[in-house]
């Protein structure tokens, strides 16, 4: 073989080893510390899942610093949080279309805004460190009142819980958490017509 294809050669797998070795540092670095999670809520025929990454704590002040009032919030660290249902629902009483979303919330003092939007991203922030978010795909916009927990929450957590016909969607870190009612919308029309 031709020393100039071999020298090509060396170069192309250096490069290789590089870029492989870049990706397993960032892999590492960045997903050690905020760990992937996903939840799923089943119950008959609906299927619910939220994907996200953990931040925690780290004895840092969560709520009005690391994140901040009044600013969207990934809902999370490193990718977009997303939200899938496989069925329409009622989500604090709006229509929310079977579908994938991105969560993005706007965390305050005494409630949250809560964002479903309907693009996907590839991050969740882009490189001035601001939510990658673009508002012209929010399909719903809800505000949830903060609740207090008794106990500090060390590590970032979303989950499902059902109360009697309701589904809430908790999310929660540090001493807040909120929560977001949720029906189907089937459940919410033969309630309706049971009730007349």
């Amino acid at each position: 073989m031709n020393k100039k294809y071999k020298l090509i050669l060396k170069i192309a797998g250096i490069i290789l080893i590089i870029i492989l070795g870049a990706l397993f540092f960032k892999e590492y670095a960045v997903k050690a510390h905020s760990p992937e999670e996903t939840v799923v809520y089943q119950d008959e025929s609906l299927e619910l899942e939220v994907f996200y990454n953990r931040p925690s704590k780290k004895e840092r002040e969560i709520f009005g610093g690391l994140v901040p009032y009044g600013e969207v919030w990934r809902t999370g660290a490193n990718e977009a949080t997303t939200f899938l249902t496989n069925e329409e629902l009622l989500v604090d009483g709006s229509v929310l279309k079977a579908g994938k979303y991105t969560l993005w919330t706007i965390p305050m003092e005494d409630s949250w805004k809560v964002i479903f939007n309907s693009q996907m991203y590839p991050w969740g922030i882009d490189l001035d460190g601001k939510a990658y978010r673009d508002p012209q795909f929010d399909v719903l916009i809800l505000e949830a009142p903060t609740l207090k927990l008794k106990d500090t929450l060390e590590q970032f957590s979303i989950y499902f819980e059902k109360y009697n016909e309701l589904v809430f969607l908790k999310i929660a870190w540090d001493t807040t958490k909120i929560e977001v009612p949720i029906k189907t919308k089937k459940e919410a029309q033969s309630a309706l017509l049971l009730s007349n």
